[in-house]
């Protein structure tokens, strides 16, 4: 399976020069391929084939006007090139139903007014890992690492990432065969929420930390200062920093903490369950803010790509699975009900918590769902009391 590592990079004020050619030049060789599939489609000419579009750059960085691509390393623009050539690919696949998932918009042009700007190098580049734990780039040096960690095989390509705040990453892909976790009998069902961020099936609630609620007071004071700024002053550049970095903080502290959940989670479980929600559709409501700033779309592909890593199970149940209203107990499922109704009793007697009977039915329906879509999901059927017997009273037979 193939991983990324990703790793804080500090070059040198030359170093950021020339990591800003190579930006500025794999945006150019970008939306040059893009312009000229684009002029191509106006005139009625025929699609330009990947190839063509590798030529078109080759003869470009002969003339005088593209003669400065020549400044950086040939694999940087043919992975811009390559990024263009997936952009168009997802696209067509989407427009024509073979893809997954909401549709996918054309490829746009790059601007370098961008907050994130990447360049990728592959190993035809001969980028190296030195001795000395620095990173050994072509036409740019040896930048300094800040490893956390040992990298557990050797890198096949790396991306070197500039963000919003102005700081420098270095992604690296490798390859990884990790041995199973020893297997355990505990299955697990998580319903995630906003009070509680996960409440699981065993009945543990893990509080929500809403880190940038937390933060809004900082946020909005540092939001005022930008708003005063003049624009195109330097001092509003510095302003919008002082932002990202804080927005950064925030999003490095969410990720930190689903991290070590969802690797306790998978470590303890051999099934996990969760519910496959919406976020795209809750993001449009007035919870907007707190969904986003749950993040249980990055927290679910944490434990989906965990559990594929250590050997354990995985799935998620339908979004329409009426986990909230089924009773765990004996499977009847009642009527719709309000947000602040958080407990409720079943006719059958059975007294339940509301996140906690939804985490019970999500794994119930994970656990049928695995063994076979015609398996019984639902619990087994039991008697009605003697008084739900019938709709109406008055057309009961005598003696009912």
């Amino acid at each position: 399976m193939l991983l990324r590592f990703n790793f804080r990079v500090y070059p040198t004020s030359g170093q950021q020069e020339a990591l800003a050619r190579a930006f500025g030049c794999a945006r150019v060789v970008f939306n040059d391929g893009l312009r000229a599939r684009q002029q191509a489609r106006e005139a009625g000419l025929p699609y330009v084939t990947d190839a063509e579009l590798s030529r078109q750059v080759t003869a470009a960085k002969l003339t005088p006007e593209r003669a400065w691509l020549g400044e950086v390393s040939s694999v940087v623009l043919q992975q811009a090139l390559a990024d263009l050539n997936t952009a168009y690919r997802n696209f067509f696949t989407s427009i024509s139903g073979k893809r997954k998932g909401r549709t996918v918009a054309a490829p746009r042009f790059r601007s370098r007014k961008d907050n994130r700007q990447a360049i990728r190098f592959t190993a035809n580049a001969r980028f190296k890992v030195l001795d000395n734990g620095r990173l050994r780039l072509p036409k740019i040096g040896d930048v300094q690492v800040r490893w956390s960690r040992t990298l557990p095989a050797m890198p096949t390509s790396v991306t070197v990432i500039r963000d919003g705040a102005g700081r420098y990453f270095a992604s690296f892909v490798v390859q990884i065969t990790d041995a199973p976790l020893l297997e355990t009998d505990c299955e697990i069902g998580i319903d995630l929420g906003l009070t509680h961020f996960a409440v699981m099936s065993d009945g543990t609630k893990v509080t929500a930390p809403k880190f940038l609620r937390r933060a809004a007071r900082k946020l909005k004071r540092l939001q005022q200062d930008l708003s005063r700024k003049t624009k195109g002053s330097n001092r509003r550049k510095k302003a919008v920093v002082k932002v990202a970095r804080a927005h950064a903080r925030v999003a490095d502290t969410r990720r930190d903490w689903q991290h070590k959940l969802s690797t306790a989670i998978i470590r303890d479980n051999q099934a996990v369950y969760v519910e496959d929600l919406c976020v795209s559709g809750l993001g449009r409501t007035r919870l907007a803010k707190s969904v986003h700033d749950a993040g249980w779309a990055q927290f679910t592909a944490m434990l989906e790509y965990k559990a594929v890593r250590y050997g354990r199970t995985f799935a998620r149940v339908d979004r329409f699975f009426p986990s909230t209203r089924m009773c765990s107990d004996c499977g009847r499922v009642t009527d719709k009900m309000t947000l602040n109704v958080r407990t409720w009793v079943c006719p059958c007697g059975s007294d339940h918590d509301r996140d906690v009977n939804a985490a019970r039915n999500i794994r119930a329906a994970g656990r049928a769902d695995l063994n076979g879509r015609g398996a019984q999901i639902r619990p087994a059927s039991v008697p009605a009391p003697r008084r739900e017997a019938v709709t109406h009273r008055e057309l009961a037979p005598s003696g009912v």
